[in-house]
C-alpha cells in the first residue's frame, strides 16, 4: 500500500526554524552568562544582592545613599532623614520645621524620589531603644496622622491600624507592641493591628522582656494588677505598684507600703526579712535574691537565708551559679557559698546562648571561660556574635576569631562572601585576597575588616579612606577620625560620629 506522496523521499528539515531554535538557545546561554556575571560580581565584590540604604549627611544637609554610596536623595533637607528599615526604599522627610513651636511637616519619598502616602497629614517612624539602650526604629510599621487622629500602616502603605487613636507609642526595649491612647484610655496593639488589650486602663507597661511575658495595668484609682497577652486577669488589680520581677508564678507587688511576693491567686508567699527582692530564681532553687540595707543576698521562700546579705550585687547566671559584686570585684559563687570564680575583675558577664563567661580585667583584657570555669581564650574581646555564632579577640596585636567550642576559626569562614582580608608584614597592613594574594601593598598603619557592603577603612600618616572590594582605593585616606569610636565607610562616606544616629559624612 502506498503510503502517499509526501513520504517517498526523507523527510528535510525546515532550516527558518532550526536557525530560529539556534538563535534562540545562544540567546538563552547568553543571558544565563550575563546573570552568572552580575551574581559573580556580586560574590567577588563582598557584597550583599538585596540594596541597603542609609542617611547621608553633607555640607550640614541630610539626603540618603546606597551601599556603593551613590546619592538616592540629594543632601538638601535640613532635618535627618529617617529610615526605619534600611533594606525598603521608604525615606521619611521633615520639612518646614518651627522651632519656637515645635511644629513641623514629614512626607515619604521612595528610591526614585517619589512621594509616597500622601493620603495622611503626617507620617513618622516610631522610635525605640534596642536591648543596649541604643536608637532604633521600627522596621515593619509607620506612624500616620489624619485630622488630628493616629493609626498605624506598613512599608507597603497598607493600613494596619485605623487612624482613630489620639497617640501611638512604643514600649521601650520591646518589639511588636505599642501603646495606644484613646478617650484618655490606655491599651496594646501588635505590628499587625491586633488589639491585645483594648484601650480602658489608666497605665499600661509591660511586665518582662517581650510582650508575651504579660502587661502591668493600672486603673483610675492608681491600683494596679497584670494582664496576660490573651487579656486574661493574672493578678487582682488591687496593687499599689507592681515590679518588673516574676518567674515560677510568683510575683513582687507592694501593697499597703509594703513590698511582699504573691502566686497566681493573690495569695502571700513571701512577706517579711527583705527590704527589697530583686529576683526570683529558677523553680528548684525555690529561692530569691533579696536586698538588706543595700546588700545583696539569698533566701529561700520560707523566708531562711541561704546567703547572707553580704554582696553590692547579685545575679543569677544558671541553676545555683552567681555573678557576685563585692567590693568593687566581680567573681562568681554557687548557692553553697562556694567561690567558683576570685573576685578580681571588674565585670563579668554571662553568655547564655554560647554557655559561657566573660571575666574582664582592669587593663580590659578578657578572660573566655566555659561552664566549668576553666579559662579557654584570653584577649581584648572585640565582638560577641549569637547570631554567628563567634568571639573575635585582639591576641598579641592581631584580630582572632573563635566559635562557641573556642575552635580558632579564620576570617573567611565566618565570613565566607568576604573578598579582602586584612594582613600584617614588617609593622605594616595591607590586604590579602583568599588564596594569599596581596592586592593592597604594606603602607598602612591600620586597616579595618571589610564590611557587609565590601568596603574597607584603610589608614595612614593619620587619616582615615576606603578600598572597595575589588582593592581600589575609592576615598584616598584623608579623613582625621580620631575622635570617632566607630570607623566604616561605604564607598567615600565615612560613618559620623554619633554612631546612634547611624549616619554617613563627606566632606
Amino acid at each position: 500500500m502506498s503510503r502517499g506522496r509526501r513520504y517517498d523521499t526523507e523527510p528535510k528539515l525546515n532550516m527558518k526554524k532550526v536557525f530560529a531554535v539556534i538563535i534562540a538557545i545562544v540567546v538563552v546561554i547568553m543571558f544565563i552568562f550575563i546573570i552568572k556575571g552580575v551574581l559573580s560580581k556580586d560574590t567577588k565584590s563582598g557584597k550583599v544582592k538585596s540594596k541597603s540604604y542609609f542617611t547621608s549627611y553633607k555640607d550640614n544637609k541630610w539626603g540618603v545613599i546606597d551601599d556603593n554610596g551613590n546619592n538616592i536623595i540629594d543632601p538638601s533637607y535640613g532635618e535627618l532623614i529617617v529610615i526605619p528599615n534600611n533594606k525598603i526604599g521608604v525615606f521619611i522627610c521633615t520639612y518646614d520645621t518651627n522651632y519656637d513651636t515645635g511644629e513641623y511637616k514629614t512626607k515619604v519619598l521612595n528610591e526614585k524620589n517619589e512621594e509616597l502616602f500622601t493620603d495622611y497629614d503626617k507620617i513618622e517612624a516610631i522610635s525605640n531603644n534596642d536591648k543596649n539602650n541604643n536608637l532604633k526604629y521600627e522596621q515593619e510599621v509607620l506612624k500616620v496622622q489624619r485630622d488630628g487622629k493616629y493609626g498605624l500602616i506598613n512599608l507597603t502603605g497598607k493600613q494596619v491600624l485605623p487612624t482613630d487613636y489620639d497617640e501611638i507609642t512604643s514600649i521601650q526595649g520591646i518589639d511588636n507592641s505599642f501603646k495606644i491612647v484613646k478617650d484618655g484610655k490606655y491599651g496594646i496593639v501588635d505590628a499587625e493591628g491586633k488589639i491585645v488589650i483594648e484601650p480602658q486602663y489608666s497605665d499600661i507597661d509591660i511586665l518582662g522582656k517581650d510582650n508575651k511575658s504579660g502587661f502591668i495595668v493600672k486603673d483610675s484609682t492608681g491600683k494596679s494588677g497584670i494582664r496576660d497577652y490573651s487579656n486574661n486577669q493574672i493578678l487582682e488589680i488591687k496593687y499599689d505598684s507592681i515590679e518588673k520581677v516574676y518567674g515560677n508564678g510568683l510575683y513582687v507587688v507592694t501593697e499597703n507600703n509594703k513590698q511582699k511576693i504573691v502566686d497566681k491567686e493573690n495569695k502571700d508567699v513571701l512577706t517579711k526579712g527583705f527590704d527589697s527582692i530583686k529576683q526570683i530564681l529558677s523553680s528548684q532553687e525555690n529561692a530569691v535574691i533579696f536586698t538588706k540595707s543595700e546588700k545583696y543576698g539569698i533566701m529561700n521562700l520560707s523566708g531562711e537565708v541561704i546567703i547572707e546579705a553580704q554582696y553590692d550585687k547579685l545575679e543569677e547566671t544558671k541553676l545555683g551559679i552567681f555573678i557576685a559584686d563585692k567590693n568593687g570585684k566581680y567573681g562568681v559563687i554557687n548557692s553553697n557559698k562556694e567561690e567558683k570564680l576570685p573576685f578580681e575583675y571588674t565585670s563579668i558577664i554571662y553568655n547564655d546562648k554560647a554557655d559561657i563567661y566573660i571575666a574582664e580585667d582592669s587593663n580590659f583584657n578578657s578572660n573566655i571561660l566555659d561552664n566549668n570555669f576553666e579559662i579557654k581564650i584570653s584577649g581584648i574581646l572585640t565582638e560577641i556574635n549569637d547570631t554567628k555564632g563567634y568571639l573575635k579577640l585582639r591576641v598579641d596585636d592581631n584580630y582572632k576569631y573563635y566559635n562557641f567550642k573556642f575552635e580558632e576559626k579564620q576570617e573567611s569562614d565566618i565570613f565566607p562572601n568576604r573578598t579582602l582580608f586584612v594582613n600584617k608584614n614588617d609593622g605594616k597592613y595591607g590586604l590579602i585576597d583568599k588564596s594569599g594574594k596581596v592586592i593592597l601593598d604594606y603602607i598602612y598603619d591600620d586597616i579595618i575588616e571589610q564590611n557587609d557592603y565590601g568596603y574597607v577603612a584603610i589608614k595612614k600618616d593619620g587619616k582615615w579612606g576606603s578600598v572597595n572590594g575589588n582593592g581600589v582605593v575609592v576615598q584616598e585616606p584623608i579623613y582625621d577620625l580620631d575622635e570617632y569610636l566607630l570607623i566604616d565607610f561605604i564607598g567615600r562616606w565615612h560613618l559620623g560620629l554619633d554612631i546612634n544616629m547611624n549616619y554617613y559624612n563627606q566632606l
